[in-house]
């Protein structure tokens, strides 16, 4: 059986070079020869003749959510903030109602950022007052929701766990009390979504920046130093840094689980355009209906 054609945020191949040379050409840029950074959610290309870094949103995203996040990082960049810094074009450029982005290319070493790296970048955010533009609500349970109804190709009673597990969370999470106040979140930080800037770190890909509570984020880390192969050890240097540790807070496992459960539900709904995932999706599902906390996922 012929295995499927990769797909690029959606598109293929054909489709993504297309509106990357369309795009490109709309802003002065050459994209012959431009190499595929990433594309299981957004088309990430880097060009080779400019350092630019082209982001092809997903398909079926939206021109006004794309736009926003160019006025958010524009924002960050003007406070001097530590952002992956955009490209000095205007942007974003709409190409058959798909939206690109520039980026200036921030050489990167071997080594990924550490989670202590992330500590100093997301306390600022944290921290920052609040922004000129309107941020759209943190809703987890919504998101969760339909990245379930979606996920077409898992089977009926599979979605009915993970709607089950979704409706017994949502009530659990209707319990908790934050500690802080909402805030700036970045919705995924993770060492993926940020990058080496010299010494330091920069945070990038801002397409899950709303406004929420800051648990989220911190979760986040403490879920991806606990599952993925970089490792536990990454989590104390992360506390000592940024100053307060998730685990210690009684609402930390509904906010892991509700975490966890939506990294698998997003997961599953991209099946289709990378059914190469589509084992390592079904292995964490079986990790939820054993309450595996510990059992390393590998990374998609």
């Amino acid at each position: 059986m012929t295995a499927p054609a990769p797909t690029y945020g959606g598109y293929s191949e054909t489709e993504m070079r297309h509106v990357l040379q369309q795009a490109c050409e709309a802003v002065g840029l050459d994209s012959e020869g431009a190499e595929v950074l990433r594309g299981h959610t957004n088309a990430v290309v880097r060009l080779r003749h400019d350092p630019v870094v082209v982001k092809i949103a997903r398909r079926g995203s939206r021109y006004e959510d794309v736009e926003r996040t160019v006025r958010f990082v524009q924002w960050l960049m003007d406070l001097g903030f530590p952002t992956s810094p955009l490209h000095d074009v205007t942007q974003p450029t709409v190409v058959d109602g798909h939206s690109a982005t520039f980026w200036t290319h921030l050489p990167q070493p071997e080594e990924p950022v550490t989670a202590q790296q992330l500590a100093e970048p997301l306390l600022a955010l944290h921290n920052l007052p609040a922004p000129p533009m309107q941020l759209p609500e943190h809703d987890t349970i919504a998101a969760i929701g339909r990245s379930i109804a979606a996920a077409n190709v898992l089977p009926a009673e599979t979605r009915a766990f993970l709607n089950e597990r979704l409706e017994r969370l949502a009530k659990e999470l209707d319990e908790i009390d934050f500690l802080f106040p909402e805030t700036v979140i970045q919705g995924d930080p993770q060492h993926r979504n940020a990058l080496h800037a010299g010494a330091a770190a920069v945070l990038c890909d801002w397409d899950t920046v709303t406004r929420g509570r800051r648990e989220w984020d911190l979760a986040t880390i403490e879920i991806h130093c606990r599952r993925f192969r970089h490792g536990a050890g990454q989590y104390q240097p992360f506390v000592d840094s940024y100053g307060f540790d998730i685990t210690t807070w009684p609402g930390f496992p509904v906010i892991r689980d509700l975490r966890e459960l939506r990294m698998i539900a997003t997961n599953a709904r991209k099946i289709t355009q990378a059914p190469h995932t589509r084992s390592e999706v079904e292995r964490r599902i079986e990790g939820l209906h054993q309450e595996q906390t510990s059992m390393r996922w590998n990374i998609l």
